[in-house]
């Protein structure tokens, strides 16, 4: 007797392809970045990276509230983040200045591109991790793709804002690209905020923040993206701080209950 076959719905809710065509906005506008770098209008590239940066962070949060998620979905947003963050930022860079070192300069883009794709795949890794605490989902480790890719093209906004040549040059793009690979793959913890909750005495003064922050998006955007680096990376020791707590208070919670199992081993 042949088993029961599964009958695949003939309909699928337009709800639930919502969260997939996001990710493939984000994509397309990833790869745009590309195309904009190719024809030297630098800007409009920057433009396109930080679009699907945007788009990729709504993507998942759309899933959840329209309960969208799917495993076809989660791929396909590992892919795009990949192709979005870690291969566009690093043609745009080499195309703005990295090709003026040639070979080298090549070498230091792949390593950029490897660390993306090894930071992306450990974290698909550790979505399955049965052992994390609940407060572990409130932290990322190394530096999420999209802030990777955020940061790394900061040499090329801080042109925009400022004249200077050592800015375009390779070395000093150099060290961002490195510094920034290595932080992708290193077990620094970082703030993750989609799972933050926000207590209602704060909502007021959170929309009055991100008020602000769009009234200055508009009027000085380069000027904003980049204080927004550098308010990120300033957030990095209070999220290692707070992590080393919250892991210290964990253990500390668990040595009681493993002694007492253990005493009650020996007395049995």
């Amino acid at each position: 007797m042949r088993p029961p076959r599964h009958r695949r719905l003939k309909f699928l809710p337009f709800n639930r392809m919502i969260p997939n065509i996001l990710t493939l906005i984000a994509l397309c506008a990833g790869l745009t970045s590309i195309r904009f770098a190719l024809q030297e209008q630098w800007q409009l590239a920057v433009v396109a990276l930080f679009a699907a940066a945007i788009f990729d962070g709504l993507d998942g949060r759309v899933a959840r509230i329209l309960k969208g998620t799917s495993k076809f979905g989660a791929e396909l947003d590992s892919l795009s983040d990949f192709i979005s963050f870690g291969v566009a930022p690093a043609i745009v860079l080499y195309l703005w200045t990295m090709q003026t070192w040639g070979k080298f300069g090549w070498l230091i883009i792949l390593i950029y591109s490897v660390c993306s794709a090894l930071r992306l795949a450990r974290f698909n890794t550790n979505l399955d991790e049965p052992d994390k605490p609940a407060w572990a989902v409130n932290f990322f480790t190394g530096v999420p793709a999209p802030a990777a890719a955020a940061l790394v093209i900061a040499p090329m906004v801080l042109s925009f804002q400022f004249s200077g040549t050592f800015i375009r040059h390779p070395a000093f793009v150099s060290f961002f690209l490195l510094t920034i690979a290595a932080l992708m793959v290193s077990r620094v913890p970082t703030f993750a905020m989609k799972k933050i909750k926000v207590a209602h005495n704060r909502v007021l003064p959170l929309m009055l923040i991100i008020g602000l922050f769009a009234a200055s998006i508009m009027t000085a955007p380069w000027a904003t993206l980049l204080a927004s680096g550098v308010i990120y990376i300033g957030s990095m020791p209070f999220s290692i701080r707070m992590y080393k707590k919250l892991e210290r208070e964990t253990a500390q919670e668990q040595g009681p209950s493993i002694v007492s199992d253990a005493d009650h081993g020996t007395a049995e």
